[in-house]
């Protein structure tokens, strides 16, 4: 994919920005839709990517946590939005790198093991270091290892809502705003 956007897709992904920031600084007020409304925010840096490369992905996800960070009134939601949308930007790096792979059920094999791999990197370390970014009691071994499958689950719903998003909004949302080649 090539670094340069058009004049109307900057207009846009500058737009997209300020809600996924205004996304995540409600995520601190409306405490009881925080993960939902992080996910949503995270999902910008997945429209980002897909129109306009890693690059612009990148640019995207260090912006909106600049802005996150002086702005939102929980910074520790701003990590968790952050580890989100890294996510998200590897996540997709991963599959364009594996287009290359014709054999569909071995690309598919390969896409979900390094997804994994991937969470894992990101949300295992923030289980040891940082639990209390996830549980604000006592972490004993067994919350931690129920913790460490409960992200497995939610990992496999966020992608597949981020998925669904993906292949059915924004395709649509896409084609409204003249995006589509």
């Amino acid at each position: 994919m090539s670094v340069h956007l058009g004049t109307r897709k900057l207009a846009f992904l500058s737009l997209l920005m300020a809600i996924s920031v205004v996304l995540m600084i409600l995520s601190g007020v409306l405490e009881f839709n925080t993960l939902f409304l992080l996910a949503l925010a995270s999902f910008g840096v997945g429209i980002a990517y897909r129109e306009g490369g890693f690059s612009i992905g990148f640019g995207f996800l260090a912006g909106s946590m600049i802005l996150g960070a002086l702005l939102a009134p929980n910074k520790l939601y701003c990590i968790t939005y952050g580890a989100m949308a890294l996510y998200l930007l590897a996540s997709e790096a991963v599959y364009d790198k594996l287009f290359q792979v014709k054999n569909m059920a071995v690309r598919g094999k390969l896409l979900w093991s390094l997804k994994y791999l991937i969470f894992n990197v990101l949300y295992v370390p923030m289980l040891i270091l940082a639990p209390k970014l996830i549980y604000a009691g006592k972490v004993d071994t067994r919350l931690f290892l129920l913790m460490a499958a409960g992200g497995q689950i939610l990992l496999f719903l966020y992608d597949k809502g981020y998925r669904y998003f993906q292949g059915n909004i924004w395709e649509k949302a896409r084609i409204k705003l003249k995006f589509k080649e």
